[in-house]
C-alpha cells in the first residue's frame, strides 16, 4: 500500500474511534448508575487516545488526519436517541446499542488489519483492536448483568 492508502484506512479508523468516543460519552450521560457512568466516561477517554494516537500516524506519514465523527456514527447515535425517547433509558437498551457499537468498530478494525500495512501501524492498529475487544466484552457482559436483574 502507499502512503496515501494507508492515511485512507487510518482516516476511517479516526472516524470509528471519534464514533465510539461520542456514543461511550451519550451513553455515560443516559445511564443513572455510577458505576456504568464511571465506566461509559473511561470507555470514551479510551476511543479519544486511540483517535490521537491514529491521528498521530497521519501526520507521520505527511496527511491530514480526520477529525470528525462518520455520517453513519451520528446516525446510529440519533437512532439510539430515537429508540430511547421510544423505549425508556433502560441500561440494557443503552448497553445493546453499546455493544453494536463496538461490533462496528471491531469490524472496521478486522478490515484494515486484513490490508497490507506498514509494521508499526500494524502494531498499533492490533493494540487498539485489542482495546475494542475488550470494550466489547465488558459491555456485553454488563448487558447480560442487567438483562438479568
Amino acid at each position: 500500500m502507499d502512503n496515501k492508502d494507508v492515511i485512507s484506512v487510518l482516516n476511517d479508523l479516526i472516524e470509528t474511534s471519534k464514533d465510539g468516543e461520542k456514543g461511550f460519552s451519550e451513553c455515560a450521560e443516559d445511564v443513572k448508575e455510577p458505576r456504568l457512568k464511571t465506566f461509559f466516561v473511561q470507555r470514551s477517554q479510551d476511543c479519544a487516545s486511540a483517535a490521537a494516537e491514529l491521528q498521530q500516524l497521519v501526520r507521520g506519514l505527511g496527511g491530514d488526519p480526520e477529525t470528525s465523527s462518520s455520517v453513519s456514527g451520528a446516525l446510529h447515535r440519533g437512532w439510539v436517541d430515537l429508540k430511547s425517547l421510544l423505549t425508556g433509558k433502560s441500561e440494557e437498551a443503552i448497553l445493546n446499542e453499546c455493544e453494536r457499537g463496538e461490533d462496528v468498530a471491531l469490524k472496521a478494525y478486522r478490515e484494515a488489519l486484513q490490508k497490507d500495512l506498514p509494521s508499526n501501524v500494524r502494531v498499533v492498529l492490533e493494540k487498539q483492536m485489542q482495546g475494542v475487544q475488550r470494550n466489547h466484552d465488558q459491555v456485553k457482559a454488563l448487558r447480560d448483568s442487567a438483562r438479568a436483574s
